[in-house]
């Protein structure tokens, strides 16, 4: 007799753990499935997020920048220093506790809300069951009256530049260097490129990023996506658009690239080289042919707007489906589907879903852009405000970027917050919170905001959007 749950939650991910967790505080009786190991060979919960993506990146981010505060940022303080250095296995080793402690936060959790985790290659197989294969070889079948497939993604990888996690890496190499490479090169200048390059070119490295694309950040503002180049290039990030990578030759510990861009043929030597150009889902040996299930012509697994697969009783969330790859995104469709399947009217808003790129400055945004509302036809009025003019960011001496706050010019409706500067992520979460509730640029307008915050630079943008900012001029109307 094979043991039987009422939720197997396939992956324990940001999506996966969440979705486990939530249908365990309902009542029912959960088992959430996952074969990541980590380097001691014992299973690792929380997925590519917590082990090897966004934590652990997060926590380079903030040791270099606070590495080129003390080296280049302090002396307009006042403060002096002297023979500062960075010690990188110290660095990598902070890294490792921070994702061993959170990895073990949620097995506590599964301990505390009585979710069974089982150790292993979970596969659906027909009539809601599903296949366990550990990594002794030895095979397991658990029934279920609803599944959730939440296995993540992996990074895409290319044929001229094969990884070996040695000289040429993928963001989960990226993340182990145990010293600094004078000349690094980043193929994709993608979220994953851009946070992983500021890394190493805060610490020294000379940083070359090639993106076959001929615009930046395409899916970005573009008034933010230009601002956030024009920075990048002082920060000395040498970011080569429209140029194609042809091959990779590694020798003597060093691969040198060729790649074609407007110039022509072009080749460059690094002592290591990351390959970021993006993340495909893994739905590969995760579903049988007859588990009733279907994909996309690029593999994701066709759901619903609720997350509902082509088989009864069976849902799939996170990287496996459409959308943006955001933990975010996975965790809250995991709630929604969860309270589905106990009776509940939960619904994602996929309108309103912030995405943020964790460099310095930071870059984030929710709603629509400029450039999609035009070409929707739809009128708009727009407030921008600068950091350059805020006190609180004068103070911080951070006053690189602006927030801009994009208006239905028949409704005033909050359309679009997007901001590249200190802070960004806080502060288009709170243009999220607006719009959530349908808010006008009039209703932030309005709002009491701190002095001195940040925050100020959001309410700025709002009566800017109407020509009544206070601390800037404002542009007049024709």
């Amino acid at each position: 007799m094979s043991q039987k749950f009422d939720v197997i939650v396939i992956g324990a991910g940001p999506g996966g753990y969440v979705a486990a967790i939530k249908a365990a505080q309902l009542g029912m009786k959960t088992a959430c499935i996952e074969k990541y190991q980590d380097k001691d060979g014992k299973m690792a919960l929380g997925g590519t997020c917590l082990n090897v993506g966004c934590i652990p990146s997060k926590a380079l981010l903030d040791s270099s920048w606070k590495y080129h505060e003390a080296t280049e940022g302090f002396a307009v303080h006042g403060i002096s220093v002297k023979d500062v250095a960075m010690d990188v296995p110290a660095m990598i080793g902070r890294k490792a506790n921070i994702v061993k402690n959170l990895t073990g936060g949620i097995a506590g959790l599964f301990k505390a809300n009585g979710v069974t985790s089982i150790e292993g290659h979970g596969k659906l197989l027909a009539n809601k069951q599903v296949e366990v294969t550990a990594a002794d070889g030895t095979v397991q079948v658990y029934e279920a009256e609803n599944v959730i497939i939440a296995a993540g993604s992996q990074p895409i990888d290319i044929p001229p530049a094969p990884v070996d996690q040695d000289v040429i890496v993928d963001s989960t190499g990226a993340l182990e260097f145990q010293s600094v490479p004078k000349r690094l090169g980043v193929i994709g200048a993608g979220v994953i490129g851009l946070e992983l390059g500021s890394v190493w070119a805060r610490l020294g490295a000379e940083v070359t990023v090639i993106e076959a694309q001929d615009k930046f950040l395409s899916t970005v503002d573009e008034q933010v996506a230009k601002e956030a180049l024009k920075i990048f290039a002082k920060q000395k990030l040498d970011i080569r658009l429209g140029a194609r990578l042809t091959a990779t030759d590694v020798k003597n510990g060093e691969v040198t690239v060729s790649f074609t861009d407007a110039q022509g043929e072009q080749q460059m030597t690094f002592d290591k080289l990351i390959v970021a150009v993006g993340r495909r889902p893994v739905t590969t040996n995760v579903l049988s042919a007859d588990s009733g299930v279907t994909l996309d012509e690029r593999g994701f697994i066709y759901v619903d707007d609720i997350c509902a697969t082509s088989a009864p009783g069976v849902y799939a969330i996170g990287d496996v489906v459409r959308g943006p790859m955001l933990a975010h995104k996975a965790s809250e469709e995991g709630i929604m589907v969860v309270e589905r399947i106990a009776g509940k009217k939960n619904q994602v808003n996929y309108d309103l879903i912030p995405g943020v790129i964790y460099t310095h400055p930071e870059i984030a945004g929710v709603g629509k852009t400029e450039q999609q509302l035009k070409g929707d036809g739809v009128s708009i009025n727009v407030g921008v405000f600068p950091f350059a003019a805020s006190g609180r960011a004068m103070a911080a001496n951070d006053t690189a970027g602006f927030v801009k706050i994009i208006a239905d010019a028949a409704t005033d409706r909050v359309l679009g917050v997007h901001v590249i500067g200190p802070s960004a992520a806080e502060l288009v979460q709170q243009g999220a919170i607006a719009m959530e509730f349908g808010s006008s640029s009039e209703d932030l307008a309005l709002m009491v905001f701190s002095h001195p915050t940040l925050s100020e630079a959001l309410h700025e943008a709002a009566l800017a959007v109407s020509g009544q900012a206070i601390h800037i001029a404002n542009r007049k109307k024709r």
